[in-house]
């Protein structure tokens, strides 16, 4: 059946099980747009209020569901728009594929209206980006992004895609569903002799990232922590995978980490690192992190083993496979001493509680807000000091509940995947814990949430100022608050109103409980004002080139 190249955009689309895409249409691709029309009952399409709010959105949807997230945006300055969210969603390993309008072939380099060579801008921040020369490979080329960006370390695939080739016509065969390619299996011996490296261990610690979410391996992960009976700890990313009831789970690791994870880190003499890529958040000063610790590296990436850290020994492969072959070869192991010492110091080191005698209690505020909404109930935070409060207190329970920005670390991120996942996960609650600042970057994704009616509340810890650089110049830069004090005049309630949201304002901590319970009653987004010290800040943490024997607990 004859079909244009719009047509056959759509067609790939559904055929590769995608239900929802998240876009803003433009001149380029306007055929696109009008095929999206007759395709309307098989795919929804969610208008964003900008672009980047739109790859944000198809990021949180990708995280919170576990598909990939689609978005598409014109040529020129629409492309562009999609930058911030490509770089974050390939930072954090997220399957992302963005469609883009380019002008026709035959306009191609001629400086036209709207002209930008998108292919070469995200070049370093793709897993891969085509440019769609022939209808003829169209069809195959959207098949063969879905593979890539689904295939080992997953990431965002571009697809650029001129005007010409949307209006012309040709046969459509369908390509048929993608399938990831199969990760590389270990070689036995490889497992064997990680196997008597965890056996002859006495002090081990696994730490994890966001790999392990992203291949499903929450499960396999602490059933291998009760088989080598190892404590466990995590980065940002991997927040959610392990409930935070689990009797050896440690918390957060790094900079704003948990005492307890950043001592075990100290002493353990084996560090089995899974899905994680140790960022300098996690290890400040790399000659000083886990000095007396082989590093047992497990990742599906081959290019992350001793990129930062040396490791003694590594294995890669998809994680989850990993962890039960390991298992199969490990009979149970017993470190009690180990295992005590550290939780005996976990009940003697507790997570400081600093709030301040004035304003809102953020601690407070999450405490609410967990014991109101159900487990399952998704969490998104922008970047700053209520982002590390959030990573330090909120207690997750079920893996993909927790969507943040934590490589790239771009404010402005948290609404746009609000939005994202309320659109995948509509049976359940989404929050968005975010700051003055970066609400003010993308506020304007609160009319789609209000367009579309998602249940979203959003926290706003108002502080005035952008606190976690402010935090910064005043521990370590003598107090000169240059240009961090914002001075904004915002009424976020009247914001609210005006999008067509409910807005609230808390700025007593007695009325916090109130506060949630009346913003949850609520059926569509609720935005709470949340007035904040804007000396409130975020403890621990360690400061630059220091260990966990550093570690700051109060101002």
């Amino acid at each position: 059946m004859e079909k244009t190249g719009a047509q056959i955009i759509i067609e790939t689309l559904v055929e590769q099980g995608v239900d929802v895409v998240f876009g803003y249409p433009g001149g380029t691709v306007i055929n696109i747009y009008d095929a999206l029309y007759d395709a309307r009952d098989r795919l929804r399409h969610v208008l964003t209020s900008h672009e980047q709010g739109a790859a944000h959105a198809a990021d949180g949807y990708a995280r919170s569901t576990g598909k990939t997230g689609v978005v598409i945006a014109t040529s020129g300055p629409g492309a562009t728009n999609l930058v911030t969210g490509i770089a974050t969603a390939y930072l954090d390993s997220i399957p992302l594929v963005a469609i883009t309008g380019n002008v026709t072939r035959e306009n191609l380099g001629r400086d036209s209206f709207q002209e930008v060579d998108i292919v070469g801008v995200t070049v370093p921040i793709t897993k891969h980006n085509f440019f769609v020369k022939d209808i003829q490979a169209l069809a195959q080329t959207i098949k063969d992004a879905f593979v890539i960006a689904n295939s080992g370390r997953k990431g965002p695939v571009l697809i650029d895609v001129p005007k010409d080739i949307t209006v012309m016509a040709t046969d459509y065969f369908p390509v048929g569903r993608f399938n990831p390619r199969e990760a590389k299996r270990p070689h036995p011996s490889t497992l064997d002799d990680a196997a008597q490296l965890i056996m002859e261990s006495e002090r081990p610690l696994i730490y994890f990232g966001g790999g392990v979410i992203s291949c499903g391996a929450e499960e396999s992960l602490q059933r291998f922590s009760r088989n080598i009976h190892a404590p466990l700890a995590t980065s940002a990313m991997g927040l959610s995978a392990v409930p935070y009831s689990f009797p050896l789970y440690l918390g957060l690791i790094g900079m704003h980490g948990t005492p307890v994870a950043n001592k075990a880190a100290s002493l353990c003499d084996l560090l089995i690192v899974v899905g994680a890529r140790f960022s300098e958040r996690v290890t400040g000063e790399k000659s000083k992190f886990a000095t007396g610790a082989k590093i047992l590296h497990i990742d599906i990436d081959a290019s992350e083993i001793s990129k930062n850290m040396p490791a003694y020994s590594h294995i890669v492969g998809d994680a989850g496979e990993i962890l039960r072959e390991l298992m199969d070869r490990i009979p149970q192991q017993d470190n009690t001493p180990w295992t005590h010492q550290i939780l005996d110091f976990r009940a003697k080191h507790p997570m400081p509680q600093n709030a301040m005698p004035r304003g809102i209690d953020p601690r407070l505020v999450l405490a609410s807000i967990q014991q109101r909404v159900p487990e399952d109930a998704i969490i998104t935070t922008d970047v700053g000091q209520h982002q590390m409060i959030t990573c330090q207190h909120f207690r997750f329970t079920k893996p993909r509940t927790f969507l943040s920005s934590c490589g790239l670390g771009t404010m402005g991120y948290g609404m746009g995947a609000a939005v994202g996942a309320a659109v995948g996960n509509p049976q359940t609650r989404t929050v968005l814990v975010t700051g003055d600042g970066c609400f003010h970057m993308n506020m304007a994704e609160l009319a789609v949430a209000v367009t579309e009616n998602l249940p979203i509340v959003v926290v706003i810890m108002h502080n005035g100022v952008l606190g976690m650089v402010r935090q910064w110049q005043k521990l370590f830069f003598n107090q000169r608050y240059s240009n961090t004090t914002l001075n904004r005049k915002t009424d976020f309630v009247k914001i609210a109103e005006a999008f067509g949201a409910k807005g609230l304002r808390l700025t007593e901590n007695d009325s916090i409980d109130e506060t949630i319970e009346a913003a949850l009653r609520e059926k569509g987004p609720v935005v709470i004002d949340c007035i904040v010290s804007e000396n409130e800040d975020v403890f621990p943490i360690i400061p630059p080139g220091g260990t966990e024997e550093d570690m700051i607990f109060s101002n």
